[in-house]
């Protein structure tokens, strides 16, 4: 992204439909943390689920955000139990899941890898491969939604262990079962401070030995040894966040950057960062997307993905993410188009497949908004 670049792009006001129409690629997006306020409310009162604090849609909505808006990743997780809690059948699973690819074709994500945590959804007696099953044919339900009105998206699962539980062992392992079946990869998910990565080092070292992609929360609510043992210790190949390497960077007096070894290394290997601007601002990750590292992490040419996180808790989009950093940055179509490509090129499907997206439908629907 060069200096004549921001300029030009800084000079001309996005229009929200031009966002919209822009391909993205959205690599860091939680199934249960994109459901539709009406379909919370609705699951909740078909299966008996009492514990929403409102039963009002507008009002359900405003609270996920506000409650979510706490600047601690551990209050924000809170927000997730009642999302769970109607995603407990395979019928409500399908639905979620449909509705999560129509959604976001709709925002026009082109492909999309969307994470959950299986062992969430077992309370009513699912088993974990019945959860997937559900979850791939609720994808499948949805893209072919989004393909009778004229949209088309892919989408790839990751599934997640929680960090804090001991189950990753059992999920990479499921992982990999049904790699054939759409689920392209793994993540460890949940409270980063007091489980570091190295607690699932067991999982990550059979997914390597089993040839198996993954992507690891890292440099969120916990800072640079997070990242470091994500990378060094478990072989990461993205970082989930990854927003607090901007402490391992520092801004000199002179107006010159200094990169730490940690920084440089990160860079150096074009380990993506899967930054959600509006979700570290909730977390407390960023004091505002205004003040967000993203700026100087795309200035000295990190490879910067911008990712949703969670669409319901964030009350956001990928075209509202983009909106807020051509307000803030002044990025525009060109910037956008590279975080784009950026998030293709570190996809978790094969070379051959990312290589088409970018050359057939990113670069031409790009092209096509100049």
């Amino acid at each position: 992204m060069s200096t004549d670049t921001a300029e030009s792009t800084a000079s001309a006001a996005l229009a929200g439909e031009t966002l919209r129409r822009a391909p993205k690629v959205l690599l860091h997006d939680h199934l249960d943390g994109g459901l539709r306020p009406e379909t919370v409310a609705e699951l909740a009162g078909q299966s008996g689920y009492d514990a929403l604090p409102t039963s009002d849609v507008a009002e359900l909505g405003r609270w996920f955000t506000t409650a979510a808006d706490s600047g601690s990743l551990e209050s924000y997780l809170e927000t997730f139990a009642h999302t769970c809690g109607v995603m407990q059948t395979e019928e409500a699973l399908v639905r979620v899941a449909a509705e999560c690819a129509e959604d976001l074709a709709a925002d026009g994500v082109v492909y999309a890898e969307v994470r959950y945590a299986p062992e969430l959804f077992v309370e009513q007696g699912l088993s974990l491969e019945k959860v997937i099953e559900a979850v791939q044919a609720g994808y499948a339900e949805g893209i072919g939604r989004a393909a009778a009105a004229g949209r088309t998206i892919r989408i790839g699962t990751l599934l997640c262990g929680m960090r804090q539980h001991a189950r990753s062992v059992e999920i990479a392992e499921l992982a990999v079962r049904y790699r054939d079946a759409g689920v392209v990869g793994f993540d460890i998910a949940g409270p980063e401070d007091g489980f570091p990565p190295t607690r699932n080092l067991d999982a990550f070292e059979y997914l390597r030995v089993n040839n198996a992609h993954f992507t690891i929360h890292a440099g969120e609510a916990f800072g640079l040894p997070s990242i470091w043992e994500a990378i060094q210790y478990c072989g990461a190949e993205r970082l989930g966040h990854g927003v607090r390497i901007i402490e391992d960077i520092e801004t000199r007096a002179d107006g010159s950057v200094h990169l730490g070894r940690l920084a440089r290394y990160v860079r150096d290997r074009r380990i993506p960062l899967e930054i959600c601007p509006s979700s570290n601002v909730q977390t407390g990750a960023a004091k505002s997307i205004a003040d967000h590292p993203i700026g100087l992490l795309a200035k000295l040419r990190f490879r910067v993905t911008v990712n949703t996180d969670n669409r319901l808790m964030s009350g956001c989009s990928m075209s509202s993410e983009f909106a807020a950093l051509h307000e803030a940055f002044g990025f525009g179509l060109d910037d956008f188009r590279w975080f784009t490509i950026n998030a293709m090129k570190s996809a978790f499907i094969d070379f051959d497949d990312r290589l088409a997206l970018i050359d057939t439908v990113i670069k031409p629907g790009y092209a096509a908004l100049a």
